[in-house]
């Protein structure tokens, strides 16, 4: 799969290259670290928009997905919707925020195909992934601050790529650049936790997700708190298998975010209640709140979970 490797990170730095072409249209800021790093604003210091947050998405999953957006007839019309025929490299070895990227006061988790070539994860243990003549690559940070040259040279060191390789995107939550590339991770929540469930990762072999498009709110854990409930209790994502039906049945059964004991609050006053510790949080929530699966080989298909539209009125007013 080297030429699929090779595709990852390749593709993610084309379109890296024409966003920042884009920057002005996008209303992104584009600069040079200390290290000759990259650095793109998409929310922190500039506006930003959907169209930021969307050309993230398709970045953080390393080219190998597509992502658009539709208007419908919900009281949250505006949702988007996220594709890939290669779901395991472009969300979990791409797209999941898997990387600590922390260094003193500054906190961030690293996502995009960076991750994929420092394999620093116990996630690489299960993904035959290897990219040795990649070049270039792409780090995304949920953050309102440029990393710090510290962590510039960690990636550095980690991933081979000296630092005038190395692109750096950041955007807070609270933007509208965050909120939609955090909602643009509805399929990958649902890879992650089917992993959790020790489903076989290479028998999920297309997979598609939507959920709706929150509203960006000026106050950290009340943009977080959208961004997650409109997953959690907003978002559909349907995955296509190989193998057993039973195999795809007890998948379906489980992967709903309403199998969680932490189910039936908004996200927000579940962080709080566990004062904001993440880990503490039962990871069980952290998935769509409808999922479907398909059987390709028998041609079945299990259901399971609903939108939950009272909960999206309390948390996305």
């Amino acid at each position: 799969m080297r030429n699929g490797h090779a595709y990852l990170n390749h593709s993610a730095q084309q379109l890296t290259i024409r966003m920042i072409e884009d920057a002005s249209r996008l209303g992104i800021l584009h600069s040079r670290g200390s290290l000759g790093e990259q650095l793109i604003d998409a929310g922190a210091n500039c506006q930003g928009g959907i169209e930021a947050g969307l050309r993230i998405i398709e970045i953080c999953l390393g080219g190998l997905g597509t992502v658009s957006t539709v208007m419908n007839n919900d009281p949250w019309p505006y949702a988007l919707t996220v594709r890939s025929s290669q779901p395991v490299l472009a969300c979990l070895a791409s797209q999941y925020a898997g990387w600590n990227l922390s260094h003193e006061e500054y906190f961030a988790m690293g996502s995009g195909p960076a991750r994929a070539l420092a394999r620093v994860e116990p996630l690489f243990q299960e993904i035959d992934y290897r990219e040795p003549d990649a070049k270039a690559s792409v780090v995304i940070l949920e953050t309102a601050e440029p990393p710090p040259p510290a962590v510039v040279d960690k990636v550095s060191k980690a991933t081979g790529i000296a630092p005038d390789g190395l692109t750096f995107i950041y955007a807070p939550t609270q933007s509208l650049t965050g909120a939609v590339q955090i909602v643009g991770r509805v399929l990958e929540v649902a890879m992650h936790k089917a992993h959790d469930l020790g489903f076989a990762l290479n028998d999920i072999v297309d997979g598609i997700g939507t959920a709706p498009i929150p509203a960006p709110h000026p106050d950290f854990l009340t943009a977080m708190g959208r961004t997650n409930d409109a997953i959690i209790y907003g978002g559909t994502v349907q995955l296509f298998v190989k193998g057993d039906a039973n195999a795809a049945r007890q998948l379906a059964a489980q992967l709903p975010s309403h199998t969680s004991h932490d189910h039936g609050q908004p996200f927000a006053d579940t962080f709080k209640k566990f004062k904001g510790d993440f880990y503490a949080i039962d990871p069980r929530l952290f998935s769509p709140a409808r999922v479907i699966v398909t059987a390709i080989e028998t041609g079945d298909t299990f259901r399971n979970g609903s939108i939950h539209q009272k909960m999206l009125e309390r948390s996305l007013g």
